[in-house]
């Protein structure tokens, strides 16, 4: 949301840090055979997908077979696929086993060319059928690999009190070195590939790389099944469907060919299928659904800078915006064919009996105005781009414009069509929300009626509000929002973490887990907090 006044800041640190090597590395991948762990993903109850990455001799594709057993020992495994890992793919394999019992945990490693070449073991179950009495999600966003260290990933593979993990997005981040974060900010052995931005699939494939070397993400995937669909920063800065912040057609290419390159990377190293969205269904308790308001069916943000610019004043540029573009009933987020597939999903799911409807989704949906006087949040030393920002953000908000035209909030037709449908078809709706780097908890609401909760999590690394509103407490920044938006019934703008939620048939209970300061790799909490909601209420109880 403000991240790009941060990279503006610093452009002129920016431009003479790219190439600095900082010192020290990231813990160093082997350069041969199994270098990356392994990985499953795309969980049903009688499938699951599996992924790893083997560097063979040459150029020639290396054979590899995938053996699966209930004995964590491996004693007597049984060879269920057979694929290759192939240097057109970066190395990279995958292969789904079918015909496995639903609920029930699962080993698993792969075996290459050779004598005795195997993998390391990893651990992943496959979704419950039936009557389930209660699942467990662990869900990430915003992991800067410069910013800090995984210890949101660490602790979350080490409580080991989840039943899959879901990533929301901005798994990687595009920027050259020295740009996000600047050269002065990064983290001492945190060194990302390549040392410029991620253009060309190859370009992509190192960055991949250099984040799966991370201990704690590796043993993340190698103990849960995962769920992951990506933000912007898997491509490049605010994107939508035909182009983003942070591309420049004539210095990088057309936005096309970068689009291309960033998917086929995508689904080369993570353990998803190449589809944009689709659905799981936890026996009759949830159905969770991947979602993608990032790319698939996105039109352009709302720009209210350039808006202004225009011209012929401030506010009726931003009146015109608010008229003509904002309050626009054919705005997409979701795209028409998505949309059209998720309210024939959510209705065949309520007419299945099945208790919670679960969105893993991007961007926020809770609607969030800038306070009254939020500029002095900023103190008298905020930065120009900061304070401008701000001052922006006010004006709008007296002409009823959210401050965040990147999520939801600047969509509202496309988002009180799906809120809409979630009250005529009357079920429990649950919103999973990354991207923006802090902690919100909304209540939902459409017509002025309850239509679901939202949970949004903080990141894992990336910065949040402290970073831009250094002099201010993090509990005024969080009541000053919480008093102008009454739907928001909490907020963290200041900790790192993760989400972890729980769903039973009675209620889902969503708790935010704050991690040490990642400045170091310490994988421990320094805190919590919990809100509920009750099955049939859609509204959130804190605490």
């Amino acid at each position: 949301m403000l991240e790009r006044l941060l990279i503006d800041r610093r452009h002129f640190i920016a431009g003479a840090g790219a190439g600095l090597v900082l010192p020290h590395r990231l813990l160093a991948a082997p350069t041969a055979g199994f270098t990356h762990g392994v990985a499953s993903g795309e969980p049903g109850p009688t499938s699951m997908l599996f992924w790893t990455r083997f560097v063979g001799a040459g150029t020639a594709p290396a054979p590899l077979r995938l053996e699966l057993s209930t004995d964590a020992r491996m004693t007597r495994p049984r060879v269920v696929a057979e694929t290759t890992a192939d240097p057109v793919r970066d190395w990279t394999a995958r292969a789904t086993a079918t015909g496995l019992t639903p609920g029930r945990t699962y080993y698993y490693r792969w075996t290459g060319p050779g004598k005795n070449v195997r993998s390391m073991v990893g651990r992943t179950r496959t979704l419950p059928d039936g009557a389930v009495p209660g699942f467990r999600l662990g869900v990430f966003s915003c992991s800067n690999l410069p910013y800090g260290w995984f210890n949101g990933y660490g602790h979350a593979a080490g409580a080991d009190d989840i039943d899959l993990f879901v990533h929301l997005g901005d798994y990687i981040y595009e920027y050259a070195r020295g740009v996000y974060p600047d050269a002065r900010s990064a983290i001492p052995g945190r060194l990302i590939e390549p040392a410029g931005p991620t253009i060309r699939r190859e370009d992509y494939w190192r960055r991949y790389a250099s984040y799966r070397a991370d201990p704690d993400l590796q043993a993340l995937h190698a103990r849960f099944p995962a769920v992951t669909t990506w933000d912007d920063h898997e491509i490049a800065n605010d994107a939508w469907a035909r182009g983003a912040e942070n591309h420049n057609p004539r210095s990088e290419g057309t936005w096309d060919a970068r689009l291309a390159a960033a998917k086929a990377a995508y689904f080369d190293w993570m353990p998803v299928n190449p589809t944009p969205y689709a659905k799981y269904d936890i026996g009759r308790l949830a159905t969770l659904y991947r979602l993608d308001t990032r790319v698939t069916g996105r039109d352009e943000q709302i720009d209210l800078a350039r808006a202004i610019k225009a011209g012929p004043d401030t506010m009726t540029a931003l009146k015109r915006v608010r008229d003509e573009q904002w309050l626009a009933g054919n705005r997409q987020l979701l795209g028409e064919p998505q949309e059209r597939w998720l309210f024939r999903e959510m209705e065949t799911a309520q007419r299945g009996g099945r208790r919670w409807q679960v969105l893993a989704q991007q961007v926020i949906m809770g609607k969030l105005m800038l306070p009254e006087g939020a500029d002095r949040l900023a103190g008298p030393n905020a930065s120009p781009e900061v304070a401008a920002f701000l001052g922006a953000a006010a004006t709008a908000a007296r002409l009823g414009i959210p401050m965040n035209l990147d999520a939801w909030d600047g969509y509202p037709a496309a988002r009180a069509r799906l809120l809409g449908q979630a009250q005529r078809v009357n079920t429990d709706l649950v919103v999973l929300a990354g991207d923006s780097h802090n902690a919100w908890a909304n209540d939902l609401t459409q017509d002025s009626r309850p239509a679901g909760v939202e949970f949004a999590v903080q990141s894992v690394t990336s910065p949040g509000f402290e970073t831009y509103l250094r002099t201010a407490p993090p509990a005024a920044v969080a009541g000053a929002l919480m008093s102008a938006n009454p739907t928001l019934r909490w907020a963290d703008t200041a900790q790192r973490g993760y989400l972890h939620l729980t769903l039973a048939p009675a209620d889902a209970t969503a708790e935010w887990r704050f991690t040490a300061p990642v400045a170091t790799r310490a994988p421990k909490l320094t805190g919590s907090q919990r809100a509920r909601v009750l099955a049939g209420q859609r509204r959130l109880t804190i605490g």
